[in-house]
């Protein structure tokens, strides 16, 4: 065969780069719409009310109310007028302080009570744990508002009314159904082969739960105690109800009831107090992020 049949048998080369990059760039259309731009909008979405919240605590009252001169959208003239009057006219400190309290101490007592009851249940293997699990479970869809009638009782019976231990031991009836929940669902991941040569070298269920365990159990710890905080951050209904007197209040029930006078709302005020409210449970999750991803993916692998 001549040198020009071959040339003509053989099929024309085709560069490899020029070919990734026809292909890069006929998926790239389907990847703006199909990730790109959801992802996008969602984010948007999201953060508005953020942006929005900001933008309002700084803006003066002409700012807020004429919009045929102003853009609501935007601050024209930053002002610290709403942030100086809720720091120093107002009890938001004490609020602050209050909500801080116990928001710590109901996460820390729910998280110890769950850890004990999830690895009893899912570790001791006793006779219906199962379904002890399941009913812990069911008693965190209770509503609260269906709750804090009895609970409202029994707080007025102790002599806990307008304080501070009234949220405390309330907090925990719906903090230590879902913590639970979510503990045993991480414990599963963890190899029993482990307790198992430990309790053949002599240790007991106290020991092995503490050295081997809790240490393994770190990101599910993290992110039981980052939803407690946060629930317990953000309750309003039993806040509500047994607090009554205003340096007790926590921060979400405090900053709606003493900074609306009548029918007068003062936005600025309001905006600033949700802002400066969110700024501690942003700095929790901050910190944990790491292991409260880690936690969701499923730390430990057999």
């Amino acid at each position: 065969m001549t040198e020009a049949a071959r040339a003509i048998d053989q099929p024309p080369a085709v560069n490899t780069g020029e070919r990734q990059g026809a292909i890069s760039w006929e998926s790239l259309p389907r990847r703006i719409v199909t990730i790109y731009t959801p992802l996008v909008i969602f984010m948007i979405v999201l953060l508005f009310p953020f942006y929005w919240m900001t933008i309002t605590t700084f803006k003066s009252n002409e700012e807020l109310y004429n919009y045929k001169d102003y853009n609501p959208f935007w601050v024209s003239s930053p002002t610290l007028a709403n942030i100086n009057k809720l720091l120093f006219e107002t009890d938001y400190p004490t609020w602050l302080m209050t909500t801080m309290t116990v928001a710590v101490v109901s996460t820390i007592l729910s998280v110890f009570a769950s850890v004990l009851a999830a690895y009893a249940i899912q570790r001791l293997r006793f006779r219906g744990s199962q379904w002890v699990g399941l009913s812990i479970y069911l008693a965190y869809l209770v509503p609260p508002s269906i709750l804090f009638i009895p609970l409202a009782t029994m707080v007025f019976q102790f002599g806990l009314f307008d304080s501070q231990l009234a949220l405390i031991l309330t907090y925990p009836t719906f903090l230590i159904p879902f913590c639970t929940w979510l503990l045993i669902g991480y414990f599963k991941s963890i190899p029993y082969e482990l307790e198992e040569c430990a309790l053949i070298d002599g240790a007991s269920r106290l020991q092995i739960l503490i050295r081997i365990t809790l240490p393994l159990a770190v990101p599910g710890l993290i992110s039981a105690g980052i939803f407690a905080f946060t629930l317990s951050w953000n309750e309003f209904i039993y806040a509500l109800a047994f607090i009554q007197s205003a340096e007790n209040k926590t921060v979400p029930v405090a900053v709606l009831t003493q900074l609306v006078e009548g029918d007068v709302y003062h936005w600025g005020s309001l905006m600033a107090g949700a802002l400066l409210g969110s700024v501690p449970v942003a700095i929790f999750y901050s910190f944990f992020v790491e292991y409260y991803v880690s936690s969701l993916t499923g730390a430990v692998k057999e």
